[in-house]
């Protein structure tokens, strides 16, 4: 006789949405890596990073900018070339090849760009002509930011028809869905928070009008993959890229509450600051206000997780810096073994060292 009592999950029970079934709530995080070959394409060793990691529950991919437009950062791969799409492809297939997973991050970095990025010296653009203080890393090295042009109303269409060939794309290129990145100070984000938002349109105001290119950008994403097939990421008090919101507890609250009317996979919240550490909103509030599966993310360790699991916290983990030294986290969790550390001086750009290297104890 079976027992009326639920067994309390973890980060090691199934979990289905979309017609998948994650073999675990262990989730790889988008990991900007500045590893993309010419063209911003998916090379060899991109492939083998993401198969080597396939145990994850899901793999979120790194950033992928929609348009050259959305291009911030040397090296980052885009999802609008049939060059990247076939790049992708590659990686979808090693990925599927070991029973994995694959989300692709929709991504458009707004005003965290700089004109030597853009195809014709193009200033970045923006909701709001608003310089974010602070220094941005280009081709040649870092360069201070610059103030961007502000967005016309008439153009945001050509933004969302951005994000739909993109999703698109991401369709053709094998993923099993896409995360629409609307956090860490990027264009999304910059719409969502009043600091980086000044515009007197209808895109522009109060937050109803502020989240509303989200909104839209969602249903048309949705459309184009699916019930459970799209996840967002928000970042509610995250200070980085020079971002602040003067009410962000009612802002995300908000937002998450409007979210709920979309047959999302997940909303992935970045909690608390990453660049100070601090965490100050109320966190289970806003997983409140969402009617779907909650994806924590910063921070977490297997003890954190699993304690978040277990107090309905959160449905999923998103790990980052634990994924990047250690390609068989799950096993690891699962065995309690030693962690591999993350060496931090081979973050971002370079060859194989510190990108697909990490020893690995199952044989991945």
């Amino acid at each position: 006789m079976s027992s009326s009592k639920e067994i309390q999950a973890n980060l090691f029970s199934p979990i289905k949405f979309g017609g998948l079934e994650l073999p675990n709530r262990i989730i790889m995080a988008p990991l900007t890596r500045n590893r993309a070959g010419e063209g911003n394409v998916p090379q060899d060793m991109n492939v083998e990073y993401y198969r080597q990691r396939a145990s994850a529950g899901l793999i979120v991919s790194e950033g992928s900018q929609i348009s050259p437009q959305g291009l911030g950062y040397p090296g980052t791969p885009g999802i609008h070339s049939d060059a990247q799409v076939e790049g992708w492809l590659k990686v979808t297939a090693a990925v599927h090849k070991e029973g994995g997973l694959i989300f692709s991050q929709l991504w458009h970095v707004g005003r965290i760009s700089h004109t030597s990025l853009q195809i014709h010296g193009d200033l970045p653009v923006a909701p709001s002509a608003l310089k974010p203080n602070g220094q941005i890393f280009t081709y040649t090295g870092l360069q201070d930011f610059e103030t961007p042009r502000a967005l016309t109303t008439d153009e945001i269409s050509g933004i969302i028809a951005d994000y739909v060939r993109a999703a698109r794309n991401a369709k053709l290129a094998g993923f099993d869905g896409v995360e629409i990145h609307s956090a860490n100070g990027y264009l999304l984000d910059q719409f969502i928070r009043d600091c980086t938002n000044q515009r007197q349109d209808q895109y522009g105001g109060d937050i109803n009008n502020r989240m509303r290119l989200l909104l839209e950008v969602t249903e048309q994403v949705v459309a184009v993959l699916g019930k459970d097939r799209v996840g967002v990421r928000l970042s509610p008090e995250n200070s980085f890229n020079d971002m602040t919101d003067s009410n962000p507890q009612q802002t995300f609250n908000a937002v998450a509450t409007r979210l709920s009317d979309f047959p999302l996979a997940y909303l992935h919240i970045l909690e608390g600051d990453m660049m100070t550490g601090e965490r100050r909103l109320d966190y289970m509030g806003l997983r409140q206000c969402f009617n779907g599966y909650y994806m924590a993310n910063n921070g977490y360790d297997l003890e954190l997780a699993n304690a978040a699991i277990a107090e309905s916290r959160a449905d999923l983990v998103a790990f980052g810096k634990l994924f990047i030294a250690n390609p068989d986290l799950p096993y690891r969790f699962a065995h309690q073994l030693p962690l591999n550390t993350p060496d931090s001086a081979t973050f971002y750009g370079g060859d194989e060292r510190g990108y697909t290297d990490y020893p690995a104890r199952s044989g991945n």
